[in-house]
């Protein structure tokens, strides 16, 4: 299967897809320095959150696929040189909506759990 959204994201922020098919997306993030919130090497969750979302719209996999709304949970610290493996599932879709969830693990550790709420657009979000 063919990724066909997303196609200009900086994989190196929000990870790389590793598996893709219908409706299900797995991305690796590989944390590194630039990640670094503090100096004990905790990584912000905001780059864990971006590869979460970038797993969604990958299983979602439509060139015009947008994020709505989302709940998360940050089960556990992510720490500078961890790979973050993100899990999307389309657990539900209902006209233009999509619900996906993910969970991101760092080797078997659970470290975040997320429902995303995803629209498939007639158009460009921007107007394009």
């Amino acid at each position: 299967m063919e990724l066909n959204t997303h196609l200009n994201i900086n994989t190196s922020l929000c990870g790389k897809v590793t598996k893709l098919e219908e409706d299900y997306a797995e991305v690796l993030l590989h944390t590194t320095q630039q990640m670094r919130a503090d100096s004990q090497g905790l990584v912000h969750g905001g780059f864990i959150f971006g590869a979460a979302d970038y797993a969604a719209m990958s299983a979602v996999n439509d060139p015009l696929v947008v994020l709505g709304a989302s709940s998360s949970k940050f089960i556990a610290p992510v720490k500078v040189g961890d790979a973050v493996l993100c899990k999307a599932r389309v657990v539900s879709k209902n006209g233009k909506k999509r619900e996906v969830d993910v969970d991101a693990f760092v080797d078997k550790k659970h470290v975040f759990e997320g429902k995303l709420t995803t629209f498939v657009l007639p158009r460009h979000v921007l107007g394009g």
